[in-house]
């Protein structure tokens, strides 16, 4: 798979000395859903507002599709489509004219075929000659995106796309990303929700102060980072943990009625019949048994607060 983005050594350092960006290395491959995490001031809009050319750069290079984003900015722009967090549009504009001026922004011909069914897949067919400022808050989320897919970018940038909407568009939403990833359209997206990168995200990005701390292929990250618990529920209350299976650090409940097991999902040496060998040797009786895995967010706030 090529790369459509390639970033070397990017910075940006804000008047006052704030560093935004700390040199940032990242590429990101063609036809990738792209997941980019991180907490709140971490750097994720400053990187995708330079790499779609509204914010300048201290330091570094970007290119999109092999276009430099300064050396052959409109090549590169021409790639790109942003839905940014911000719902800034023309109040007074219809639906129909606000995304088709969009399209004829980057010089593409009028398309009305295509406009409509940009407008279809959103919902907005039937608002097309509304004013804007009469859509509500999901609505014009909707119409953020059809004006960025207005002419036909091969990049699409989503930040934090469902902040604030309701499930149905959330749900839309990601139905519409898989139908672009699977016509070759690379997407990046920052979300708060992290169960959506976890459903979503071909790979996972990881930003903290600036940084860069992960990039992984969310299968392999959540197979080497994630850690497994093992709920063996008793028969009976177990008053103490025998000494014959301390070297399992099984932890019991307040109630005596359940022993956990944590161990890492890649790691562990001892397998989990071993476990449950020693525990009948012990004269212990279970009736149930259950594996819990961590969460994708369990893993983002752990690589977090390591960083810090």
């Amino acid at each position: 798979m090529s790369t459509m983005i390639a970033i070397s050594g990017l910075t940006k350092t804000y008047e006052g000395g704030f560093e935004a960006l700390k040199p940032v290395h990242l590429d990101i491959r063609e036809g990738e859903i792209f997941a980019l995490l991180g907490p709140n001031g971490a750097g994720k809009t400053t990187l995708i507002s330079i790499v779609c050319g509204l914010v300048n750069a201290s330091g570094g290079r970007v290119t999109v599709g092999g276009h430099d984003i300064v050396r052959d900015y409109r090549q590169a722009r021409a790639l790109i489509g942003l839905v940014p967090q911000e719902l800034t549009t023309e109040a007074f504009e219809s639906v129909w004219n606000a995304v088709s001026f969009s399209r004829g922004l980057f010089g593409k011909p009028a398309d009305p075929a295509r406009i409509e069914r940009i407008l279809r897949d959103l919902s907005l067919w039937d608002k097309r000659d509304n004013r804007i400022m009469t859509l509500s808050g999901g609505m014009k989320r909707r119409l953020l995106i059809a004006k960025a897919l207005s002419h036909e970018p091969r990049v699409l940038f989503l930040d934090e796309p469902t902040a604030g909407v309701d499930v149905e568009l959330r749900r839309d939403m990601w139905q519409l990303v898989r139908g672009l990833q699977a016509d070759g359209v690379t997407v990046i997206l920052t979300t708060h929700y992290i169960e959506e990168a976890e459903e979503m995200a071909d790979r996972i990005g990881v930003i903290s102060r600036g940084e860069i701390i992960l990039v992984e292929d969310k299968a392999t990250l959540m197979h080497k980072l994630g850690r497994k618990q093992l709920s063996v529920h008793l028969q009976e209350p177990l008053a103490a943990v025998p000494a014959t299976l301390g070297a399992w650090a099984l932890e019991r409940s307040d109630d005596g009625q359940t022993l956990t097991y944590t161990y890492d999902a890649e790691r562990h040496e001892r397998g989990i019949g071993d476990l449950l060998n020693a525990l009948s040797a012990a004269g212990i009786a279970y009736k149930d048994v259950n594996t819990t895995q961590s969460s994708l967010e369990d893993i983002f706030v752990s690589l977090v607060r390591e960083k810090a």
